[in-house]
């Protein structure tokens, strides 16, 4: 495969991997099961492996997935909650003895193996063993802040118990899994008043969790089982099995029948046992974890970036069944993507009542040769998410009907379009009602326009009495408009209005990333906005010359020229210059004092976050990257630097503080 070929198919991938990432994590509504996805990103880190040129900082090999939802504080994990490989065979729990045996040589070991909990990770922080704070594992550096929320958790102690040593850890940071029991979820079904039922367990957790009103959390009788720990002081725990049972003494709920197994035989069988038993539990688990027991063996395993070493997911076969199709309703997602959805008469799999599946798309549907009135195979991987698998062609009647494909948006009637070389229909019109909440959200967050307090049930309220029916409608917001609204103070009211104001002025990159340009990230926006200079310079460009500029590939050239040729984004976009946001990138005459230069930034510093140092540096014409290599010039170091200060030791990489990356910037400006 030729260079040009393998970038389009590493674009297309990390799109869809990053589609999938926010459907499971910020919208708890997954549409793929976990080994369709895993399939994705295997290939794609193949292709960056077999083309290291494309392998880019912000691809989603390199990070854990999810962004902190809008509307909850944030919390910083000092220690990050990394994921979790997932393996779904004998083999390749074997492969990973195998690499564990490698690298330990002669030192004996030993596996705990658990419950994977189907649910949402948490971090609970406690001083002096009462309860502080906690967070959602988000996208495992940054969380969002659910401490009202988690106080509602059934069984999470507010106070510990002390240990019979007496001692209590001065910080303990424990690490769980928030769940809702199969029978209050029946309960829940059974008692809360909604046009639709709650789907599963799992996203019911996870939506409870997210709540603006932890009055209505309390109510969903949610629970937690423990699995670890994060930082903790004043302690030394040592092996895994132990660590639990302490936290248990200390009065959390652990995730019980922890088993220790000296081989990986031993493993599978246990596995293999709870497979056929999971049924029995009064929670759903879609697998067990394996880890390493030993703490001080895990630290000489490490991890990468994105999961640990010394730890493996092994994830149940999905449970299968054969109902019938009744219907095929398309839906609109929030980058457009048109997704064609089963209607399926009521079947019962892994416990839930499942009546709609995803198709995926068109194509899909031509591949199974579904038809409206089929018998069809659905199944729900990972305890989660129905598919559509296949059509019991032999149950046929000879009256089901072909499904269409749409032309139009069936929510704007726009003109539908597939891009070049996918397989996914899209609606790019920006005012499109079923992407408007999404897009505003995005356009609003804290790396984009960072307008304070507009958050998602703010966006709702202002979407559900007319006041604005796109992004730009923001800015023609006032304060009469808003002060006399339901549960709405005049002094928040002038709170939006002034952030909303202050919004304006930022840099022309913000501005690029806040329109939802596919593919275009953060640092893309940059690369737009210093190469150009004005919006309505980059407006003028065709996918020949946005492609010759460096980091711009030609799928994300063709989604920035067809986003500016759309005539709705047009309409939108004017709408923005008049009400007089900033359409021009500064020039300060400072802005190439780093040119050519390299940081990575590491830790937690005083004087910024870590992307406004990353976004300093770029506006002073630098670069930045979140993996060190041998082409970084600087690793700006914080507190608790991790890692990367010891690899950039090794690559001989110079490494400043931050007063020396002050006094740098100081210096250079003279």
């Amino acid at each position: 495969m030729d260079k040009m070929s393998a970038s389009k198919k590493i674009e297309k991938l990390k799109e869809l991997i990053r589609y999938h990432d926010r459907k499971y994590f910020a919208e708890n509504n997954p549409e793929i099961e976990d080994r369709e996805y895993d399939r994705l990103y295997a290939q794609l880190k193949k292709f960056e492996k077999d083309f290291p040129d494309f392998a880019l900082p912000d691809s989603p090999t390199q990070r854990v997935s999810e962004e902190p939802l809008a509307g909850f504080k944030h919390m910083r994990h000092v220690i990050p909650m990394l994921s979790m490989n997932n393996t779904y065979s004998h083999a390749e729990l074997e492969s990973f003895d195998e690499r564990i045996k490698k690298n330990l040589g002669k030192e004996p070991y030993e596996y705990a193996v658990e419950f994977k909990i189907d649910g949402v990770s948490v971090a609970l922080i406690y001083e002096n063993g009462t309860f502080a704070r906690g967070a959602t594992r988000g996208d495992g550096k940054t969380g969002d802040d659910v401490t009202e929320n988690l106080k509602t958790v059934k069984n999470m102690p507010h106070v510990l118990k002390s240990l019979p040593s007496g001692k209590m850890p001065r910080l303990l940071e424990a690490r769980g899994e928030v769940y809702i029991s199969k029978k209050d979820f029946e309960k829940l079904n059974k008692e809360e008043a909604r046009e639709e039922k709650f789907a599963n367990p799992r996203n019911t957790a996870a939506g409870s969790l997210k709540l603006l009103d932890s009055r209505i959390t309390a109510k969903r009788r949610l629970d937690i089982l423990v699995w670890g720990t994060g930082r903790v002081e004043g302690t030394d725990f040592k092996y895994h099995d132990e660590t639990l049972k302490l936290l248990e003494e200390m009065g959390f709920k652990i995730v019980p029948r922890l088993e220790k197994c000296r081989t990986i035989k031993e493993v599978i069988k246990y596995c293999d046992g709870w497979q056929e038993r999971r049924k029995e539990l009064d929670y759903t688990i879609d697998g067990m974890v394996i880890k390493v027991n030993s703490f001080s063996q895990r630290e000489k395993l490490g991890s990468t970036a994105k999961s640990p070493r010394w730890m493996i997911a092994y994830k149940f076969p999905a449970e299968k069944a054969l109902t019938g199709l009744l219907e095929v309703k398309v839906q609109v997602g929030r980058t457009g993507t048109i997704t064609p959805v089963a209607i399926l008469k009521p079947v019962c799999i892994s416990g839930s009542t499942i009546s709609r599946a995803t198709l995926h798309n068109f194509d899909e549907i031509k591949r199974l040769n579904v038809k409206v009135g089929d018998m069809v195979y659905v199944e729900k991987s990972g305890e989660i998410i129905p598919k559509v698998l296949g059509v019991a062609a032999e149950k046929r009647k000879g009256t089901e009907k072909r499904i269409a494909v749409p032309s139009r948006c069936p929510s704007c009637h726009s003109t539908l379009h597939k891009d070049t070389g996918g397989v996914a229909l899209r609606c790019d019109n920006v005012s499109c009602p079923a992407q408007t909440e999404q897009k505003i959200l995005h356009f609003a967050s804290r790396n984009a326009m960072d307008i304070e307090g507009l958050g998602e049930s703010i966006v709702e309220k202002f979407l559900s009495r007319r006041l604005i029916k796109d992004y730009a409608d923001v800015y023609y917001l006032n304060f009469e408009s808003l002060k006399n609204l339901e549960r709405f103070a005049e002094k928040s009211a002038r709170n939006i209005i002034d952030a909303i104001d202050k919004s304006k002025a930022n840099d022309l990159n913000r501005l690029i990333f806040a329109l939802g340009i596919r593919h275009v990230g953060e640092k893309a926006a940059w690369t737009l906005a210093k190469r150009f200079g004005t919006l309505a310079e980059l407006k003028k460009q065709s996918v020949d010359s946005l492609t010759a500029v460096n980091e711009i590939g030609p799928v994300m050239a063709e989604s920035i020229h067809n986003f500016f040729r759309n005539k709705e984004n047009t309409l939108v976009l004017a709408k923005l210059e008049k009400a007089g946001v900033n359409v021009r990138m500064a020039g300060s005459g400072e802005s190439s004092i780093l040119e050519g230069k390299t940081f990575v930034i590491t830790g937690s510093l005083d004087g910024y976050t870590r992307t406004g140092a990353g976004e300093l540096v770029r506006h002073l014409g630098g670069n930045t990257s979140s993996s060190l290599g041998r082409n970084t010039d600087y690793l700006v170091c914080g507190e608790k630097p991790g890692s990367k200060f010891e690899k950039a030791k090794k690559l001989g990489v110079k490494i400043i503080s931050e007063s020396e990356f002050n006094k740098m910037l100081k210096g250079l400006k003279k």
